[in-house]
């Protein structure tokens, strides 16, 4: 698998993950418009929940698989070892959220709305389950199905929010026995937000169904010794990942433990998460590059030599170039961008820049991780993310309160950011002692410098040029990043193209 094996790949698995992710980015304005802050930050709220709960049900086996399958002369026996277990641990943990399902709620400050605490949870097992087969269809290198299923997945979860959000309401209107079925029995219109968990849960279980063909006609197979191998790779990636996970979701999943005031701490969760939605397109690139870069970086383990070290420091570097990339274009139009929520979320826009550089570094240290995967150190990685945990942790508990009512939000934007900045760098350090790579620093850099010299500048020029001057310099701005870009890279075609008007030799 070479990088340009790596690029298609990133650009296939990217058409479902930022088409799906901008369609589903879509629906923020229906829900900003639809419901108050406060209502909102459940949603947002919930949504972080889940995060670190699929995370806590799939324990690191998706990894763990990927590494297996590679490594064992049975990679069906791994795959299924690998279902049968996620598979196990996903019902046990439907049927203790039902039998717990007031005490946790309690537990979450949502003691009245326990019903979508069950939805959710009865989603994320289905969801931890079906990302198996999703690792096998990117191990077998069918990242066109994968995407096809995860772009149903968004359309059909769309199509139902629009459904029971939009439609529904009208039908009653005119019609209501036509709905009045499924309707009332949840209250209907009032049922409000929840809509948004129904939707949730038809939409899983439909994909799970799509992907039958991966889980039937085959020979299953459980090896325990196999499982306790994986889960001895896996237990600190779990570590890892939950850490992770918390640390990316810290701002809404904290924030209620912070702000005495119930409602607005609710309503900061929703502008929060609003405003996030904006920046989640550096998510977008870097969850992308995650599902092409795995299978990559374990296939290529199986080579020795310079080569392979080299396209893992390539694929860090055009990870950083259109990271920055990202970086400027949303910054740049976000007096457009911001038009795709209400204008009573406005006031949190200035999270937006500092969740992206934090994002931007966060992808870097996935980008580094590669050093403690290879080696087997895997617990290297559980150190770094518990370290950005606690960083993470204590900044939020000292800056939220310190900021309070109404822009507390942002001491969780700062933490995120300093905590990744610094794992980065400790796992960069680490990794040239470990694993030491070619990268290219000085090149890095100066793409960086350059990147941080054109965002000033066309933040600077905000201030007093009119909007279509501005649009236009920094479009130009944009431009001229890639041409450098171009040149230095040796990019066919264009490079050629940029020395011949800069009379220029060809670059070493």
């Amino acid at each position: 698998m070479s990088i340009r094996s790596l690029v298609k790949d990133t650009a296939v698995y990217g058409l479902s993950s930022i088409v799906g992710r901008f369609l589903n980015w879509c629906l923020v304005p229906l829900y900003v418009y639809l419901f108050p802050t406060e209502e909102y930050g459940i949603v947002t709220y919930l949504y972080g929940v889940v995060a670190v709960m699929l995370v806590i049900l799939n324990y690191g086996m998706e990894t763990g698989f990927f590494r297996f399958a590679n490594k064992e002369d049975d990679p069906e026996k791994v795959y299924t070892t690998s279902l049968i277990s996620v598979g196990t641990t996903s019902l046990i943990f439907i049927v203790l959220l039902s039998v717990f399902l007031h005490p946790i709620s309690d537990f979450l400050k949502l003691p009245q709305q326990s019903l979508f605490v069950w939805l959710i949870g009865a989603t994320v097992a289905v969801d931890a389950f079906c990302n198996l087969p999703f690792a096998y269809l990117r191990y077998k290198n069918r990242s066109w199905r994968f995407a096809g299923i995860k772009l149903i997945n968004v359309a059909l979860n769309i199509g139902l929010n629009l459904f029971f959000l939009l439609v529904c309401p009208e039908i009653e209107k005119s019609n209501p026995a036509l709905i009045s079925w499924f309707y009332q029995p949840f209250g209907g219109q009032a049922f409000g937000i929840g809509w948004i968990f129904i939707a949730n849960i038809l939409s899983s279980y439909t994909i799970l169904l799509l992907l039958m063909p991966q889980l039937m006609g085959r020979k299953w197979k459980f090896a325990w010794n196999l499982l306790k191998k994986m889960l001895s790779y896996s237990w600190p990636l779990l570590i890892l990942a939950i850490a992770g996970m918390l640390s990316q979701n810290m701002g809404q999943l904290i924030i209620p433990y912070l702000i005495d005031d119930e409602e607005a701490a609710r309503s900061m969760i929703g502008i929060y998460g609003a405003n996030m939605k904006i920046a989640i397109v550096m998510v977008m690139f870097t969850q992308a590059f995650r599902y092409a870069y795995e299978p990559f970086i374990f296939s290529q383990a199986k080579k020795s030599g310079e080569s392979s070290a080299q396209m893992y420091a390539d694929a860090m570097k055009y990870f950083i170039i259109f990271g920055w990339l990202i970086f400027l274009g949303v910054m740049f139009y976000l007096p457009f961008v911001r038009y795709f929520i209400s204008p009573s979320y406005w006031e949190g826009l200035q999270v937006v820049p500092v969740m992206m550089g934090a994002e931007l570094c966060f992808g870097v240290f996935f980008n580094l991780s590669l050093w403690y995967k290879l080696t087997d150190k895997t617990r290297w990685g559980m150190y770094l993310s518990l370290i950005c945990f606690a960083i993470m942790l204590g900044l939020n508990v000292w800056l939220v309160p310190l900021i309070g009512i109404p822009d507390g939000y942002m001491g969780s934007a700062w933490a995120a950011l300093i905590a990744y900045f610094i794992v980065m760098l400790v796992s960069y350090f680490l990794g040239r002692y470990y694993y030491p790579l070619p990268y290219e620093i000085k090149r890095i850099g100066a793409y960086t410098i350059l990147a941080g010299i054109f965002y000033f500048a066309g933040m600077a020029l905000g201030l007093f040029l009119p909007l279509w001057a501005l649009y236009l310099i920094r479009s130009l701005l944009i431009i001229l990043y890639g041409l450098v870009i171009a040149n230095y890279e040796n990019i066919p075609f264009i490079s050629s193209y940029v020395r011949k008007a800069l009379n220029q030799p060809a670059s070493s």
